[in-house]
């Protein structure tokens, strides 16, 4: 694309709905001006900037400008009542252009800090280490004591710069007249690094660097991991936001429509809604029918028709016609809302869940400098001797240094993490594991993750190629999932396309295809019928000539590779409930449930399924919840774990602790399997670290310990925990994966009766 392009002398003015759009997004400036920033991914060199801002600053209206290279964004302060069209002139000169939404781009600058902190440890604590083998060696002195000083020059900015996380909140909390855990951590670091240096300037022949460092480091990446999974929880929670529009055409009394943001919507209220907008808040209709894809409520794929009288759902997506309807809610009150605090509310209940290292260390550091201080007064008591003392205490704080207690989880989470993607299975919290292998309860959905989520047309033999054939030629007019689906089906059966201008299509009802003087319909069968007849298909449509039937079409939604594998695994092995919950209709959930043998609930609303695994768990149980839609996510926030495919909406895949991105269904007894595995494993994990304490730190008290031994001691421990986690493996006997699933010891009893 040419920087250098013509600024055009003619601009479209924006549409009335952009042009309102660009104003609610402008902020006020002092003199009477208003801002707007603007995101244009096709900014690439000085040509562009130039030509960008001199065509917006030709507009009328247009007080500055200003582009910038690096963010590729353009600011714009102008004046007046009605914003410039900003957009419509730059794409005249080729650079497509939409409002900068600063809700997608913001950079958490805590994130950013733990990320540079931990990075900057790692390197330290790698070249120290190299220098420390070549001590443990046996260099020389000068040799050493060169060593001693390029660890100390590597330890002090590493040590200044990373440790800030742990020496600020430690401050704090010492001027608040009170401690945490980073003030033990703060003072076993500083202690190290001060005792090393004294040594090192002394010409000493051992000094301790590589501890103060490396301790920092893996303290680093347990806090880092923690952050990370608290963020996830409120990124599903922005995704369920971004689906409510901006504002919405409002008719006022007079007649005159008016562009209202969404939080200004007032039940009472009349909106005018077009096809491909969500609705902005609860609204009955009014006039008008159409088609509606209401995932978000029900989880099924399929649209519904709606007409006058029919109830809608804020964030639900009108398809295929114009609608007029009538608020019933507020923006604060709607469905969308509701959906939004649910997830909030669920995931504030999680927050008092601590990991099994957590916990451990809460009593394990204390306990361990507190030990190192006694075992200084002790020896300075005993001996007089001021140094030796601090140094049997240092030899102490590094032989019983928490690195392997702090490799004890994450390093199994990583191998299970490593170990769950090659099955086709990706962590989102690294918390899920041990929550995971804590389950005993399986809640499916049913639409898009027990079955594909994608309709399939039913063989009938009473359908001949050629009436396939028409109906397929028809049905390749409209995007309606029914009718991709007749398409597909009947594709090879096709003689010829109908020209686009001789199909209609009727919103909420179906195709019409004048022939001469045949007019052939395609769709819902009481408006495809001459006369409507009573019984009715829930899973098909039908194709007619002038009225009279040809052919009826059903279709199915395909169950997903393995289901019926995965749900008897889940059963045949002690300790699991498995049950579906759906928003579909009865008779599709009944069918289901009865071809894999477990009890299902349907017509269950986003609130019902909340309720469920609430019920479920104050009766003692622990939850999988396994779902795709956006009407899932409470309920997967909810649930004490959760998984869903990769085919999964956005806000889905945010909500759920684990995606799997295979079609099989085996992904969900392969993950339990392998969270109980894990748990093993970092328990024996925890039991090694615990274990190598007890009997080095007596040693080491004892003052039979040198700290170069201490320092080899702790690394020996902390590839012992490495080693252990490595054991994690699918289909060997240590992570009892033989059989897909370890069976538990002993059944839940008190199952909840679902209801048909």
């Amino acid at each position: 694309m040419s920087c250098c392009v013509p600024a055009a002398v003619f601009y479209e003015a924006e549409s009335g709905n952009l042009n309102q759009e660009v104003l609610l997004a402008s902020r006020p400036l002092n003199g009477g001006l208003r801002q707007n920033d603007l995101s244009v991914p096709g900014i690439h060199c000085g040509g562009c900037l130039e030509a960008i801002e001199r065509t917006l600053s030709r507009l009328d209206g247009v007080a500055y400008v200003r582009a910038n290279l690096s963010t590729k964004r353009v600011s714009v302060h102008w004046r007046g009542d009605s914003p410039p069209p900003f957009i419509s002139a730059l794409q005249a000169i080729g650079y497509p252009t939409h409002i900068h939404d600063f809700s997608t781009d913001n950079i958490d600058p805590m994130l950013s800090r733990l990320l540079r902190a931990l990075a900057v440890a790692g390197f330290a604590t790698s070249n120290i280490m190299i220098l420390s083998v070549s001590i443990w060696s046996g260099a020389e002195t000068d040799t050493r004591y060169l060593f001693h000083w390029i660890s100390a020059l590597i330890a002090l900015p590493a040590l200044a710069f990373s440790g800030q996380i742990f020496f600020r909140s430690a401050w704090r909390s010492l001027r608040a007249g009170r401690t945490n855990m980073d003030v033990p951590i703060s003072i076993g670091v500083l202690l190290a690094f001060g005792m090393s240096l004294y040594e090192t300037i002394n010409h000493g022949e051992h000094a301790y660097f590589d501890a103060a460092v490396s301790l920092l480091f893996f303290l680093l990446i347990g806090r880092t991991l923690d952050y990370v999974m608290r963020e996830r929880a409120r990124i599903a929670v922005k995704g369920l936001a971004r689906l409510s529009p901006r504002g919405a055409l409002v008719v006022q009394a007079d007649g005159i429509q008016i562009y209202r943001p969404t939080g200004e919507i007032r039940p009472g209220m009349t909106i005018l809604l077009a096809a491909g907008e969500r609705v902005p808040v609860d609204a009955r209709v009014v006039s008008g029918m159409s088609d509606i894809g209401a995932a978000i409520v029900t989880g099924e794929s399929a649209p519904r028709p709606v007409s006058a009288g029919v109830t809608l759902q804020a964030g639900t997506l009108n398809l295929t016609g114009p609608l007029t309807i009538v608020a019933t809610a507020a923006a604060r009150d709607s469905f969308l809302a509701e959906m939004t605090r649910m997830m909030e509310t669920a995931e504030s209940s999680r927050t008092g869940y601590r990991r099994i290292a957590d916990r451990a260390a809460a009593l394990y550091a204390p306990l361990i400098h507190l030990t190192a201080l006694l075992t200084l007064i002790g020896w300075f008591s005993a001996t007089g001797d001021l140094h030796r003392a601090i140094t049997i205490a240092i030899a102490v704080l590094i032989i019983t240094c928490p690195c392997a207690l702090g490799l004890a989880v994450p390093m199994v989470q990583v191998v299970a993490a490593k170990r769950l993607f090659e099955n086709g299975i990706l962590l989102n919290d690294g918390t899920a594991l041990e929550r995971l292998s804590e389950v005993d309860w399986v809640i499916f959905d049913k639409t898009g993750t027990l079955t594909t989520g994608q309709p399939r047309l039913v063989d009938e033999p009473s359908i001949t190629p050629e009436v396939l054939g028409l109906a397929a030629a028809i049905a390749s007019h409209s995007r309606h999932p029914y009718s991709r689906a007749l398409s597909t089906a009947g594709a090879d059966c096709l003689a010829r396309l109908p020209s686009p201008d001789a199909v209609f299509e009727h919103p909420g009802c179906g195709l019409e295809y004048r022939e001469g003087e045949t007019v052939y319909r395609l769709g819902r069968p009481d408006w495809a019928y001459k006369e409507p007849k009573i019984e009715r298909s829930e899973s098909g449509i039908v194709l007619t000539a002038n009225g009279q039937q040809l052919a009826t079409f059903r279709f199915t939604d395909e169950l997903r590779r393995d289901a019926n594998a995965a749900v008897a695994t889940l059963k045949c092995h002690h300790g699991f409930g498995v049950e579906i919950v759906s928003g579909d209709g009865n008779e599709t959930v009944k069918r289901l449930a009865m071809r894999l043998g477990v009890p299902a609930r349907a017509q269950a609303l986003p609130a019902d399924k909340v309720k469920l695994i609430k019920i479920l768990t104050m009766t003692g149980h622990k939850v999988l919840m396994v779902g795709d839609g956006i009407n899932d996510a409470p309920a997967l926030t909810a649930a004490h774990a959760s998984m869903a495919p990769a085919s999964a909406i956005d806000v889905g895949r945010n909500a759920a602790d684990l995606v799997f991105l295979r079609e099989s269904l085996t992904a969900v007894p392969v993950a339990l399997a392998l969270a109980r595995a894990s748990r093993r494993l970092i328990r024996q994990n925890l039991a090694l670290a615990i274990a190598y304490n007890a009997v080095a730190v007596p040693i080491a008290i004892s003052g039979a310990v040198t700290p170069l031994i201490a320092a080899v001691a702790m690394s020996g421990s902390s590839i012992i925990v490495v080693a252990n986690a490595l054991r994690l493996r699918v289909g060997s006997k240590t992570s009892g994966l033989e059989n897909g699933l370890a069976p538990q010891a002993a059944k839940p009893t008190a199952y909840p009766e679902p209801t048909q």
